[in-house]
């Protein structure tokens, strides 16, 4: 059995996307200020907990019939005969969140045998809750112009940055210049979870995401439909998912006024 249309879906999983948000915003006041690695962890483990619960509980109770992929919860092979399966990650970005910073998100999308783009998600929200920015693949924003008042900018992973990354930025720039596009070049910025990395880039403050691959699904399924909805253009292999592993990446996301110049740099 399959619920009503796509645009309930969307309608719903924004809703209870902000509701998870608004639990980890809660949830981090109430923890206080953390300086030592233990409450920090209980900070990590706490949250997980309370957007799974929340999640997990509006997905039993008003889609009961789909299935659910959660990187907080045990995956089973029967969502690969599903028709619909809903890929969620309750806090992308647990370190950030932890330490107190912004760049941590909620992810919710929906899968659908049916569909033939976007590697099968029809529906999805990302919602960056410390920054008040929720984003949609039912309410589009095309892509502003690109700055001229400093560098453009390409997200990475503080964590594991692409090997390469300074001659992909030191190429690119020249290529960027002699295209006239700028003459400011392109630096990297790092950003914690992917949908805030490509939250970045929807609200025109970066230009591009690249991340290199070990990505899971839900890391990536909610950032890269809304990412796309958005006019970003998607580059390198076609990401697939509801696959099992549930693995993704490796990924270029970026203004369409750069991918090309981009991907001929990116290997």
């Amino acid at each position: 059995m399959t619920s009503t249309g796509a645009g309930t879906d969307a309608a719903f999983a924004a809703g209870i996307a902000r509701e998870a948000a608004r639990a980890l915003l809660e949830l981090r006041e109430r923890f206080g200020t953390i300086l030592d690695e233990e409450h920090r962890w209980a900070l990590k483990d706490a949250g997980d907990r309370e957007a799974q619960g929340i999640l997990a509980a509006r997905l039993t109770a008003e889609r009961p019939w789909d299935a659910v992929l959660s990187e907080e919860a045990a995956d089973s092979d029967a969502r690969l005969t599903a028709d619909r399966v809903w890929i969620i990650d309750p806090l992308d970005g647990t370190d950030e969140y932890s330490q107190g910073r912004p760049d941590f998100a909620v992810h919710v999308a929906l899968w659908q045998r049916s569909a033939g783009q976007r590697g099968g998600l029809t529906d999805a929200v990302v919602d960056v809750p410390a920054l008040g920015e929720v984003w949609r693949t039912d309410r589009p924003l095309a892509p502003g112009p690109l700055p001229f008042d400093r560098p453009l900018r390409i997200v990475v992973s503080r964590s594991r940055p692409p090997a390469g990354l300074a001659e992909l930025l030191s190429a690119a720039s020249l290529d960027l210049a002699a295209a006239g596009i700028t003459p400011n070049g392109i630096e990297a910025a790092n950003v914690g979870s992917v949908g805030a990395k490509l939250g970045e880039v929807m609200a025109g403050r970066a230009e591009a995401y690249l991340h290199p691959g070990g990505l899971n699904e839900w890391d990536l399924a909610a950032p890269q439909a809304c990412a796309a909805a958005n006019g970003l253009v998607a580059l390198g292999p076609q990401q697939v998912f509801n696959q099992m592993p549930p693995k993704a990446g490796p990924v270029l996301i970026a203004h369409p006024a750069i991918a090309e110049i981009l991907a001929t740099h990116w290997r």
